[in-house]
């Protein structure tokens, strides 16, 4: 019984090889989005249920063989069709409401205590502390890179671990201002909530409140890359073919599929994230 209790509450953070889920929240942001999507989750379920359940039992009581004049009345139902229309609006507007004011509050940037800099390059990112002066009087400024596999310590994290981890105070108000170097990128950490593009010549804010400490992983969430270079392989391959846009069109979707699963230990493309807070 013990050990049972210790798992429930033992966090879930370190991610495992075909892992399914991510890391578990660690921001007011990512808690909230987990129990809006949970909410809307179970109330579409029942929907889904009762719907099927509804269809169900047409298919069954109302066949030509079981009623074979049922159909004779069967006309335009006003009734039906404006409940099966006004419904799924009802819906979607209840669904809204929270969605846009967990929008607006995610936008939101609260007098930050910290500012850390992030600027995406191919393949590092470059992290700044401006709040922060080093041992030459400059401003604290490093770059992260991928561990490659060859270095990988006893225990490390296969296309997650950093030579050079970001350092964040637990309970505190931090700003991240992301910009690129060349290309587009995304700076996303799944347990802070955090998921903002990375332009050239342009920045983009992002607040983030730590709750707890450990050690959080993430990865750019821009696969532009590796998706140009397959999509120049298939019109190398498929120039002479009249269904090229069809399977572009399935390329890109079956590479977004693929994109919701970097931050899972199976595999990945770019490079990694890890912020590690401490009390």
């Amino acid at each position: 019984m013990t050990n049972l209790f210790n798992l429930l509450t033992v966090k879930c953070d370190a991610p495992r090889p075909w892992g399914v889920y991510f890391q578990d929240s660690a921001s007011p942001q990512m808690e909230a989005l987990v129990e809006l999507h949970d909410n809307i989750m179970f109330y579409l379920v029942i929907i889904l249920f009762g719907v099927a359940w509804i269809l169900v039992s047409i298919i069954r009581n109302y066949v030509y063989s079981k009623s074979p004049i049922s159909n004779k009345y069967l006309n335009h139902g006003t009734l039906i069709e404006l409940i099966w229309t006004i419904t799924p609006a009802l819906i979607l507007i209840l669904i809204a409401f929270p969605s846009f004011k967990l929008l607006y509050l995610m936008d939101e940037v609260t007098d930050p205590s910290l500012t850390v800099f992030v600027e995406g390059h191919q393949w590092y990112w470059s992290y700044q502390y401006p709040d922060f002066l080093g041992n030459d009087d400059e401003e604290l400024e490093f770059d992260s890179y991928l561990v490659p596999d060859s270095d990988l310590e006893d225990g490390g994290l296969r296309l997650l671990e950093v030579d050079n981890r970001v350092m964040l105070p637990e309970l505190t108000h931090v700003r991240f201002i992301i910009s690129s170097g060349d290309v587009i990128h995304s700076y996303a950490c799944p347990a802070l909530g955090i998921k903002c593009d990375a332009y050239p010549g342009r920045l983009n804010q992002v607040s983030v409140l730590v709750n707890r400490e450990g050690s959080f992983f993430g990865q750019c969430s821009e696969c532009m890359y590796i998706l140009y270079r397959i999509i120049q392989i298939i019109k190398l391959k498929k120039k002479n073919s009249r269904h090229v846009s069809t399977k572009l069109f399935i390329l890109v979707i079956e590479l977004d599929i693929y994109r919701l699963k970097l931050f899972k230990g199976i595999s990945s493309i770019g490079w990694a994230t890890v912020l590690h807070t401490e009390g």
